[in-house]
């Protein structure tokens, strides 16, 4: 019984992604803690939502532009050494967030500049190591290995928020950037234990026409275009975490420096997610993944609408652990919701554009929020922080209700009855991965 209701560990076995998944652990916390002082730091000097909102649009351009380009780049060269590089020039970005925090800085340019050269980091980073899964596990693990590292990383977004709560007004935002900077040592060390993994296809520059050449493959794949649009709906009109600065000091009272509200609201949704990821058992056995995303997102922006009705209700502690709530439930649907999405894509792509689809992928999954960034940074300096994430779930609901019926096959997807054998070590980098057959499910 458990076996079926607890997350499936099976890809824990293999020493490659055992080492990647452990060390993701220190890192994505640490990461965390910048996710938290950048936007505090921003508010902080501007005093404006909306200066937190245009941090969405600083980090979204490069996430852009790099998020293909880095996708492009882990089709024709070594996946391994990419690592390395991006890995140790995000590391490098945290070291600068930590100088000019300790030297005072009260441009918030300067910051923003800071966050853009990271997200460009990010961006080459991200799909990179998406695409490595498949060369280092079978497909079968795929999606046990996707719940694995979103879990992980939703545990790092609570202990990391939390932390940031309590670390902010007794060591202030400087010490946050230099934990993250040097937290990313154990990711620089998972990485260079991995094999050589160099390319598969026969590209070997990453220039505009392979570019293209991802998207003129994508555009044969319905199904994967529709799991896009999907996330941006949800993330875009759905993503109020630009205003959490906002609510943790005018509707539930921290103080200027900052306190624990602002660490439980950035942590909430990861709540949820780690407990949708404990309990994820049962995601291998879901033939419908198209349905299930669908559902997921309803509840996602059903809980933004509780969760607006629960910030305008009050500032009281009850309503505080209210809004928790309807942003852990949302997190849970997020979390299930993003683990069916890549697993779609990790199955369907052939390794020779693996890199390239991954790249749109992040540049989606990424930018999608920061968007959402945006919008509602400029939504609740006009209407208020209660009315723009009520409205943006109601937007949300409508958005992919209609988006379901405009594309059916993305609602009729499933997953093919028939599931190929990998065969050879799971250890090997170089292990086979049979891809899924291109058949209707997928296409149509």
């Amino acid at each position: 019984m458990s076996r079926s209701v607890f997350a499936d560990t099976t890809p824990l076995r293999n020493n490659n992604f055992r080492r990647l998944w452990v060390s993701s652990i220190v890192t994505v916390i640490g990461g965390q803690l910048s996710v938290v002082a950048v936007p505090k730091q921003i508010f902080d000097i501007t005093q404006s939502s909306a200066y937190v909102g245009l941090a969405g649009v600083f980090a979204l351009v490069p996430l852009i532009g790099f998020g293909l380009w880095g996708g492009a780049l882990a089709d024709v060269l070594d996946r391994r050494s990419l690592l390395l590089v991006s890995s140790s020039g995000l590391g490098l970005t945290s070291l600068g967030f930590w100088a000019q925090a300790a030297l005072g800085n009260h441009n918030v340019w300067l910051v923003l500049t800071l966050l853009a050269v990271q997200q460009a980091f990010f961006a080459i980073n991200q799909p990179t190591r998406s695409a490595l899964l498949p060369r280092i596990l079978p497909g079968e693990q795929l999606v046990a290995a996707n719940s694995l590292n979103m879990t992980v990383f939703q545990f790092g977004a609570i202990a990391g928020p939390v932390l940031a709560g309590v670390l902010i007004p007794a060591v202030g935002l400087a010490m946050l950037y230099l934990i993250d900077s040097i937290a990313l040592l154990a990711t620089l060390w998972a990485v260079f234990r991995l094999p050589p993994l160099p390319p598969t296809g026969s590209a070997r520059r990453a220039g505009i026409r392979e570019m293209l050449d991802g998207f003129a493959y994508l555009a044969t794949q319905r199904v994967l275009l529709a799991s896009f649009v999907v996330d941006i709906i949800a993330m875009v009109f759905g993503m109020p975490r630009a205003m959490f600065p906002q609510i943790a000091q005018q509707t539930f009272g921290d103080p200027v420096d900052g306190g624990m509200a602002l660490g439980l609201l950035y942590a909430s949704m990861s709540v949820g997610a780690v407990v949708g990821g404990v309990f994820s058992g049962w995601l291998p056995r879901v033939r419908y993944q198209g349905r299930a995303v669908v559902g997921c997102i309803v509840v996602w922006g059903l809980a933004l609408v509780g969760f607006g009705f629960a910030v305008g209700s009050g500032g009281s502690t009850l309503w505080l652990w209210i809004a928790l709530g309807f942003m852990a439930l949302g997190g849970a649907a997020d979390m299930i919701s993003a683990a069916f999405r890549s697993t779609m894509l990790q199955q369907v792509a052939t390794d020779e554009v693996r890199g390239r689809l991954q790249g749109v992928f992040t540049v989606v999954v990424a930018g999608g929020p920061r968007l959402g960034d945006l919008s509602h940074g400029f939504a609740a300096a006009a209407v208020g922080t209660a009315a723009a994430a009520a409205g943006g779930g109601v937007l949300v609901v409508i958005g992919v209700l209609i988006a379901a019926a405009l594309i059916p096959a993305f609602v009729r997807y499933r997953v093919p009855t028939h599931r190929p054998t990998t065969t050879g070590s799971t250890d090997s980098a170089a292990a086979a991965v049979a891809d899924y057959p291109h058949d209707g499910h997928l296409s149509d």
